[in-house]
């Protein structure tokens, strides 16, 4: 190591022992440097002693000496010749000495051994100097320590407060500089090193309060982010990310505001897969929300969105446990229970699914609907324990359950009587059921059974006034008609046959009005052949609204009858219209004649009247052509389109059309011949 350089781990503290440094310090110049060339004492010690070291008293002895000095010389150092040439190298030789002495610089001090109580003022500016070159913290601190301790009075204050006001603003950006990097402690830290008697102090509370303000809204931005975040609200999360690329900070603009984007990016992401995840389980079905558990489950730990994942995990859990209760009120106990076990353990419903599966396999094993059966779904039921949230619902089942057996023995009783068929078992079978209260477990089972039961009695005894009524309505006259409903009016309503009995009643009385109005029906046809109209529509137009069996033909009669009377009128419209014949008169004709329905017999008149009167027009047409085309080709037009004479009409229309802008004959550059070839008709 030279002297130049100062260790990283120097310290202003380190010294050396003080009769050293006095020592040391007695060697150098005036600017603390130590001195080149022969020390003081020995050159003097050099001149008052001889070359044998014996002391020298006067200049007689000093002559002695040289001329015997001269006499041991060599003969050629004897010569004049050597001394010529001596005295002409030595001046230069000492010239380029003294140049190269006065050249030389001084050697710098060697700042990490000096004991800095006894160093001189230069010394500590140069080796402060030196320390603050290295822009350390740690440096520029023991440069300012080194220096600040001047006399107000020194000659060197003025630079040394120079010095001083740099290097703490060099602390101070370098303070900054990790407040860039995201160091807010550190920055702060490094700036309160600051010694506060110096004139730059007054900056670093000023400086830190902005670097907290800078921080603080910073991170206000950043935490209003996550919260939109956690909101789900990912357009304004942007924006806020977007305020941080104007915060006075390198790390907030840089490495924060890339985190925060990174962290938007993926919570959308998420957010996108909790949407997911909702819209299939809205759909209900187990399958898909299974699948929606599935991906809520992959979102992590460190998502924003991670606490709602958490909380949709149980909560579609329990809308499987809704399907499967559906299930289970639809008494589908297998589809029930084979749901509830497909519920992933992390939902958090072990327990609930435990007691769905306790009390839907009892359930399941009470709806077989026999005693063995109800026997044991209350043995299942027991072992629900009373710590169990279903504990309450088991015993009410099992005290239903109880009551069941006993109902169900009665029912089988009675279904056993019932199995004979008879009216009087039938009777017992009802009187057994009717012992079932009607608020038991089996009581709307028990009802069923006794109406059924009813049914058959009632159907057994009144069968036989049916079938007489039938017998008697054979004939199909109105006396055996009416004598069949008479009969058959003897079972009443309520009864389990009155539905069919009402149903035979009304075909018999519809054949009795049919045969009664019938003849008045055909009356009014055969006024309507004879051409007679309006009198066969006057009678049965009462008929029509009486609400009777025939009542439906002799309307549609009436309709077809008055639709007759307006085309007869609407055809004899037209031909006295057409006999103007005007062109206006001709085309009105024609719209009237189209109005004549298709199914009217004077369809086809009017069919061969259209074509008459569409190629008369088409001949006035051509008659107009001869003064005025123009209007020959707009009364052309009016000619229908499903007349005869429509295609003929077209055709004339493209002739007089041409007639009116005929195309322009070809120039001789366009015709394919040469123009002395061009044929002489052309």
């Amino acid at each position: 190591m030279t002297e130049r350089d100062i260790p990283d781990n120097w310290s202003p503290a380190r010294a050396r022992k003080p009769d050293e440094t006095i020592k040391e310090s007695q060697e150098t110049h005036a600017f603390g440097i130590p001195a080149t060339g022969s020390n003081s004492k020995s050159v003097k010690r050099r001149t008052e002693e001889n070359a044998d070291g014996l002391p020298l008293n006067s200049q007689s002895q000093a002559i002695i000496s040289l001329n015997q000095i001269y006499q041991k010389l060599p003969h050629w150092m004897q010569s004049w010749v050597f001394w010529l040439a001596m005295l002409t190298l030595i001046p230069g030789g000492i010239g380029f000495l003294a140049m190269a002495m006065l050249l030389k610089l001084p050697s710098a001090p060697n700042c990490p051994t000096i004991f800095w109580p006894l160093a001189s003022s230069q010394v500590r500016l140069h080796c402060a100097q030196l320390a603050a070159s290295k822009q350390t913290v740690q440096d520029l601190l023991q440069a300012i320590g080194l220096v600040k301790q001047l006399p107000k009075d020194h000659p060197l204050r003025g630079e040394a407060d120079r010095f001083l006001e740099k290097w703490s603003r060099d602390v101070l950006g370098l303070a900054d500089d990790s407040f860039q990097a995201g160091r807010l402690d550190e920055a702060i830290a490094i700036a309160r090193k600051i010694p506060r008697d110096l004139s730059a102090y007054k900056l670093v509370d000023e400086q830190v309060t902005k670097w907290q303000s800078v921080w603080s809204k910073a991170e206000g931005i950043y935490k209003d982010a996550e919260e939109e975040l956690r909101q789900e609200h990912w357009q304004s999360a942007f924006m806020l990310s977007a305020r941080l690329l104007r915060v006075d900070n390198k790390y907030w603009t840089t490495t924060k505001y890339d985190q925060l984007n990174r962290l938007i990016v993926t919570a959308r992401e998420d957010g996108e897969k909790l949407a997911k995840a909702k819209s299939l389980a809205d759909t209900g079905v187990v399958d898909n929300l299974l699948k929606a558990i599935k991906v809520v489950e992959a979102i992590g730990r460190d998502s924003y969105v991670y606490a709602k994942a958490q909380e949709l995990i149980p909560a579609f859990g329990r809308k499987i446990l809704d399907v499967a209760q559906k299930k289970l009120d639809r008494r589908d106990a297998d589809e029930a229970l084979s749901i509830v076990r497909q519920i992933p353990e992390n939902t958090g419903l072990q327990t609930e699914i435990e007691d769905f599966i306790s009390i839907g396999e009892a359930q399941r094993s009470a709806w077989i609907g026999t005693i063995p059966g109800l026997e044991t779904a209350i043995a299942q039921a027991q072992q629900i324990q009373p710590s169990r949230a279903v504990y309450n619902k088991a015993q009410e089942l099992i005290a239903r359950w109880q009551l069941e057996i006993e109902d169900v023995a009665r029912l089988e009783r009675a279904r056993a009587l019932a199995s004979q068929g008879s009216i009087n078992d039938l009777t017992a079978a009802i009187s057994e059921a009717q012992q079932i209260p009607q608020l038991n477990p089996r009581g709307a089972e028990a009802r069923q059974e006794m109406s059924r039961w009813q049914a058959q009695v009632e159907t057994i005894q009144d069968r036989p006034i049916l079938e007489r009524a039938e017998q008697i309505a054979l004939l199909e006259d109105i006396n055996s008609l009416e004598a069949a409903i008479a009969e058959a009016s003897q079972i009443r309503s309520g009864r389990a046959l009155y539905p069919e009995t009402r149903k035979r009643i009304r075909t018999w009385t519809a054949k009795i009005q049919r045969i009664q109005d019938q003849p008045y029906l055909d009356q009014a046809r055969e006024l309507a052949q004879s051409g007679n109209l309006p009198a066969a529509i006057s009678t049965v137009q009462q008929l029509a609204s009486s609400g009777r069996a025939l009542a439906g033909e002799a309307q549609a009669a009436i309709e077809d009858w008055q639709g007759q009377i307006q085309a007869r009128e609407t055809w004899k419209t037209a031909r006295e219209t057409a006999l103007a014949g005007t062109p206006d008169a001709l085309v009105e004709a024609m719209r009237l004649a189209e109005r004549v329905p298709r199914g009217s017999i004077l369809r086809m008149d009017a069919n061969v009247a259209i074509d008459q009167w569409s190629q008369q027009l088409l001949e006035i047409a051509r008659l107009q052509s001869q003064s005025d085309v123009v209007r020959a080709i707009e009364t052309a037009r009016l000619i229908p389109r499903r007349s005869g004479a429509y295609s003929a009409a077209q055709e004339q229309i493209r002739a007089w059309r041409q007639f009116l802008n005929p195309e322009p004959a070809p120039t001789p550059e366009s015709s394919q011949f040469p123009p002395s070839t061009i044929p002489a008709d052309q």
